[in-house]
This record gives structure tokens, C-alpha cells and sequence, in this order.
């Protein structure tokens, strides 16, 4: 591969589990003139050692790592992006999950495109995050979009009084230590607690804390 010399030569790694995509996916990219591919992983160990010593700008990397979890990859996203601060995380993956999207976002990713994506939007995609820009294909900003959107609602949605239940209720609190808490009673508090799950469509007092946790309130 020639480049010019005033070309930014953007470095890549990759890390999959699959080696024949590494070897598809490093094909594909080092056809372009200013991408080079300096190192691969397949596990979240050997990947952090190769980040450390390859110091690439961008780290493509799918969420699915092993046989044993789907989510590895959020794991890494979140160590890599606390040791190398400046390092631009794209994840490239077959999930199209709302809430993955936004726990890749939150555990440091700057990118989410998923692995049908054509050759030249993934290439668009790595050279915006190379310039510290975000990228994220249609179908995951979309997803962004709408759990962003579903979060403002939610927040609307539940008074001041009815968070601070909702965050005791996290706390693990039963009706009467809420009451005690707000200096309300406890009939008081089970209404409020019955108002909140009514508002997040939830039938149990767990399950509104883990939809709750997924829209960001607590």
C-alpha cells in the first residue's frame, strides 16, 4: 500500500471472535489508501494486551466475544475506553438491540454499525470517529433516537415525589420505610409505588426498578 505522505494514516484493530472475518474485514479495509490494520484480537484479555501495545486510533470490535456471553464486548468497550481515554471504539456486530446501543454509547463507544453495513458506510464510519467524530449506521441511531426519546417521556411522565419513591423502591425499601423516609404514610407510599408502575406499563415492584434502570431514571 502506497500513501501520500500528508495522508493521516488511520490505525485499526480488530477484535472478533471469528478469524476468518478478521481476515475478510482486514482485506476489505486495507484496500483504502489511508487505513492499516495493526493488530487482532479474539478475546477481551488478548485484546486489551494488543491495544496496549498496538496503540491503534480506532478499535473495531463486536459484542459477541465467546460462546458463553453476547456481551463481552460491552465489558471491553468500558476498560478500553477507561485506559485509552482518546480512543475511538466502533463497534461492528449482528445485534440491532435499542438497549444495546445505548449501553455500548454509555460504556464509551463512539460507534455502532451492524455487520451487513456496506463497505463504504463502514469506511465513512471509521474515518468520522477517527476525527473524534460519532457514527452510528441508520437502523442503531434510530435506536438511539427512541430510547432517548422514550427516556424524556418517562421522566415526564413520573412527578418529583414519585422519583424519590422510585429511587427508595431501588434501594430495596419496602412501603412502610418509604413512608418513614418521606414522612408520608405507608398507604401513601403504596399509591405512589402503584402510580409508578402504572406509568412504566409494569405489573411488579422489581420489574418497574429494571425498567426504570433501562430508561436511565435510577
Amino acid at each position: 500500500m502506497t500513501v501520500d505522505a500528508t495522508t493521516k494514516v488511520i490505525r485499526l484493530a480488530l477484535v472478533d471472535d471469528h478469524a476468518i472475518l478478521r481476515q475478510g474485514l482486514r482485506a476489505v479495509l486495507e484496500r483504502e489508501h489511508d487505513l492499516v490494520v495493526v493488530g487482532e484480537a479474539s478475546t477481551e484479555p488478548e485484546a486489551e494486551a494488543m491495544v496496549a501495545g498496538t496503540r491503534p486510533d480506532v478499535v473495531l470490535l463486536d459484542l459477541k466475544l465467546s460462546a458463553g456471553s453476547e456481551f463481552e464486548g460491552l465489558s471491553l468497550c468500558t476498560k478500553l475506553s477507561a485506559a485509552h481515554p482518546g480512543i475511538g471504539l466502533l463497534v461492528l456486530t449482528t445485534f440491532l438491540d435499542e438497549d444495546l446501543v445505548v449501553r455500548a454509547v454509555h460504556a464509551g463507544a463512539r460507534g455502532y454499525v451492524v455487520k451487513d453495513v456496506d463497505t463504504t458506510e463502514l469506511v465513512r464510519a471509521i474515518r468520522a470517529i477517527s476525527s473524534g467524530e460519532s457514527a452510528f449506521d441508520s437502523r442503531s441511531a434510530a435506536a438511539v433516537v427512541r430510547s432517548m426519546n422514550g427516556r424524556t417521556e418517562a421522566r415526564q411522565q413520573l412527578t418529583e415525589r414519585e422519583m424519590e419513591v422510585l429511587r427508595l423502591l431501588a434501594a430495596g425499601l419496602s412501603n412502610n420505610k418509604i413512608g418513614e423516609k418521606l414522612y408520608i404514610s405507608a398507604t401513601t407510599a403504596k399509591f405512589h409505588v402503584s402510580n409508578i408502575m402504572r406509568k412504566l406499563d409494569v405489573g411488579r415492584r422489581a420489574e418497574a426498578v429494571y425498567a426504570a434502570s433501562k430508561r436511565g431514571l435510577i
